[in-house]
């Protein structure tokens, strides 16, 4: 897998366009507990457990992700000591996590999912024209990898996903909230100093339970900055990967369904349904865009994320895809340009 970023020397910075207001857009909730928060400490009736960066030799028995009633959400972590930490990973207004481009996506910001007529017809995102962001996320440009494929467009990436994540029964909201909370873990940790910065590499936390899954966790930093297509002013500087493996039932299920698919098709599926290897700039892009990323190396495949994360059982997922679990993986969102010169 080539690495991203060109030549780009920008510092590592995370304006965030004013432009863009904040939206509800309807969200698949998440437990809410009824506990109370100390300085130091989470008190559910008469336990109390330690905050992070106060850790526990055993995990604590508690839902993660969880909410309170003030609605700060919380997860649980499992550090490379072995110990665990309850650290608040809630996403916040001030840095444009619970934003969305309410001026050119009216229908995300209220739904949580697009207008499909609309997204036919928008010309502009952040007011830089389609034509311009097709441009600077092909290939090549931007990014060695590019934010789409060469036979995708933004548009068309938008149109596909969206109809991804409709099957699914989830929203656009939905799949980037995990994302900012692990995004939310990285940055507790820089500001506490645990990330190794000689290495480039964050070594404290292995992994996030969530939904019931030990998620596993390995994060870098970079030495240069990612500009965004899109005139948000958004860069990145780092990546991640995310990992969990499926259970031998679920290998046994793929094998037994999707014994005809092919070889590179497989693999595909396979990998995508256990595996996410992007940036922190793709959170952002779901919550505000709804976009995930064209079929690359960096593609923040919106079926992955919810099997990974636990919002849906791979059952669901065939459910959601009966028999085209693997197409619906790996087939790219083909822009109508390119569909019509074949």
């Amino acid at each position: 897998m080539s690495f991203r970023v060109l030549d780009v020397a920008t510092p590592l910075v995370l304006a965030i366009l004013a432009g863009l207001a904040i939206g509800a857009g309807a969200t698949t909730p998440i437990p809410e507990i009824p506990a109370t928060t100390t300085a130091t400490h989470l008190v559910l009736g008469d336990r109390e457990h330690p905050l992070y960066p106060a850790t526990t030799a055993t995990c604590p028995d508690l839902p993660s992700p969880f909410a309170l009633a003030d609605g700060r959400e919380f997860v649980i972590i499992e550090l490379a000591d072995g110990s665990f930490g309850l650290v608040d990973v809630s996403p916040t207004a001030a840095d444009g996590q619970r934003r969305r481009d309410v001026r050119d996506f009216p229908t995300l910001a209220t739904t949580g999912l697009h207008d499909p007529a609309h997204l036919d017809t928008i010309a502009t995102i952040t007011g830089r024209p389609v034509a311009t962001i097709d441009s600077l996320a092909a290939p090549g440009v931007l990014s060695t990898e590019g934010f789409v494929a060469a036979d995708e467009s933004v548009r068309s990436v938008l149109a596909g996903d969206d109809r991804l994540v409709r099957a699914m029964g989830l929203t656009h909201a939905d799949l980037a909230r995990p994302l900012l909370h692990v995004w939310n873990l990285m940055q507790t940790d820089l500001d506490l100093g645990r990330w190794s910065m000689h290495h480039h590499q964050w070594r404290n936390v292995r992994a996030v339970r969530y939904h019931g899954h030990r998620v596993a966790l390995d994060a870098h930093d970079t030495k240069g900055g990612q500009q965004s297509p899109f005139a948000d002013g958004l860069e990145g500087g780092f990546w991640m990967v995310l990992h969990r493996a499926l259970s031998p039932a679920e290998e046994e299920f793929l094998r037994v369904a999707y014994d005809h698919a092919a070889p590179g098709t497989w693999d595909t599926m396979h990998g995508t349904l256990s595996r996410l290897w992007l940036g922190e700039m793709e959170a952002f892009f779901i919550q505000w865009y709804g976009f995930y990323e064209g079929h690359t190396d960096w593609r923040a495949d919106p079926i992955g994320i919810a099997r990974i994360f636990g919002l849906r059982t791979l059952e669901e997922l065939e459910a959601a895809f009966p028999g085209r679990l693997h197409e619906a993986t790996s087939r790219h969102h083909v822009a109508r340009e390119t569909a019509a010169r074949r």
